[in-house]
């Protein structure tokens, strides 16, 4: 189940994720920009002149603009103004000690004192060359296009840089959204998975690592209603059966304390005999719920792990229950105490349905994995519940209530402790009659 649009609606006026992302970018943008514009400029012929030496040719053109002057004192302005107009040139003719003798533009800057060298000098509106010619005069120049450009042009390149920072701002919009639209659904499945709504999914969009995200948010989702739904079920389960045997106990105790009853002293060993294997039974009952909860969620785990040989395990066990064990050593590191509940569940479940003489135990390696092979000749187990009797307090279509007894958490402990060691637990059913239980556990942690 997908997020609400409610909710969406709900988590986009809280969220800033997106606007950290849109800014990111812009801010990205702005300064790639910026950067780029100073590098032109930066670039610019008569910016990295200013910085560098003085190209003859610059210094050649100065000695022939001075040269077309003419000698006339008078005529010079005019001749130097129609000069300027022809090779689009801001010039100023100076004598050495820096006074004007014609110019085309006021704000060009005057020599200082006498010039024995060229020189380049910076100002507002541009680079200008001074040139010392062979007379003792300074000519002054600097492109005429750099005045225009300043003082006409300057505010419409900065409205379309302006332009194009919104532009920029704009198309980044979308992708900013795109990605942080799909992390705020996240979150609200996140929300409501942590409010208790065990069915909250979200939707899985694209193929990008926040896809990726959502497909494992979803299987822990399901993991977590799978496993919670479990303990709910087995919870329910325990408590009905737990009220079986302290009802007996109950009906006992008051037959035995009742002056008015006063039952025989045969009833009253009768009547003990079985409250004591009520007392077992609820004993078994509670070390088994012990015994779950320790496998699904205990951190010394693997501390209390330790090398071992299974067939030499299952041989000891069985020995209890006059069965033999076939088959080779199985080296492999794990929890004795875990491994040893699990042959004795599958023994007696064994021995219960068939009898011991008809049990097959047998111990193999494959690889990676050591196999247990428990096999018996009894009724057998339907196809149907084969995979249903490794549930917590399954009762079969057959199970006669009071009679058949073993309803508890007896295959699905052995499950529950072949996972735990990187295994499996299956059913089989077995050619001329009976049932094979065939568990597959994970040698890869063994320190030999």
């Amino acid at each position: 189940m997908c997020s609400s649009p409610h909710r969406r609606r709900r988590y986009f006026v809280r969220g800033r994720l997106w606007a950290q992302v849109w800014l990111a970018i812009i801010g990205i943008l702005v300064t790639v920009v910026f950067a780029a514009a100073w590098g032109v400029k930066a670039m610019h012929p008569e910016w990295r002149s200013a910085n560098k030496e003085i190209p003859p040719a610059v210094l050649g053109a100065a000695e022939v603009i001075a040269d077309s002057l003419p000698d006339d004192p008078a005529a010079v302005p005019a001749a130097l103004g129609s000069t300027a107009r022809k090779l689009e040139l801001r010039l100023a003719l100076y004598e050495g000690d820096g006074s004007v003798v014609a110019t085309t533009d006021a704000a060009l800057p005057r020599p200082d004192g006498p010039l024995t060298a060229p020189a380049w000098q910076k100002t507002d509106r541009g680079p200008v060359v001074l040139v010392p010619l062979a007379d003792g005069r300074v000519l002054a120049g600097g492109p005429e296009w750099q005045n225009r450009w300043v003082s006409k042009n300057q505010g419409r390149h900065l409205t379309l840089l302006a332009g194009l920072l919104v532009l920029l701002g704009a198309l980044s919009w979308p992708l900013s959204r795109r990605v942080t639209r799909r992390l705020e659904r996240l979150q609200v499945g996140v929300d409501s998975l942590g409010s208790g709504e065990l069915s909250a999914r979200v939707c899985v969009e694209g193929h990008d690592e926040v896809a990726r995200l959502a497909r494992s948010f979803n299987r822990a989702a399901e993991r977590i209603e799978a496993l919670v739904g479990a303990q709910r079920r087995m919870l329910a389960s325990a408590s009905h059966e737990l009220r079986s045997p302290l009802a007996r106990l109950r009906v006992a105790l008051e037959l035995l304390t009742d002056p008015e009853a006063g039952p025989t002293a045969e009833r009253r060993r009768e009547l003990l005999k079985q409250a004591a294997a009520d007392v077992v039974e609820l004993d078994g009952l509670i070390e088994d719920l012990l015994l779950v909860g320790r496998l699904g969620a205990d951190e010394d785990a693997a501390r209390r792990r330790i090398d071992l040989d299974l067939l030499v395990l299952v041989a000891e066990e069985a020995a209890r229950y006059g069965v033999e064990v076939g088959g080779a050593s199985a080296a492999m590191r794990g929890d004795e105490r875990a491994l040893r509940r699990l042959v004795r569940n599958l023994l007696e479940n064994a021995e219960k349905h068939a009898g011991g003489e008809q049990i097959e135990v047998t111990v193999t390696v494959e690889g990676p994995h050591a196999l247990l092979t428990v096999a018996d000749r009894g009724p057998g187990i339907p196809a149907a519940e084969r995979e249903s009797v490794f549930e917590p307090f399954h009762r079969a279509a057959s199970h006669r209530e009071g009679t058949d007894g073993g309803v508890g958490l007896g295959l699905a402990l052995v499950r529950e402790i072949a996972r735990a060691h990187g295994g499996t637990a299956v059913a089989e059913g077995r050619d001329g009659g009976g049932c094979r239980f065939v568990i597959t556990l994970s040698r890869q942690e063994t320190s030999g």
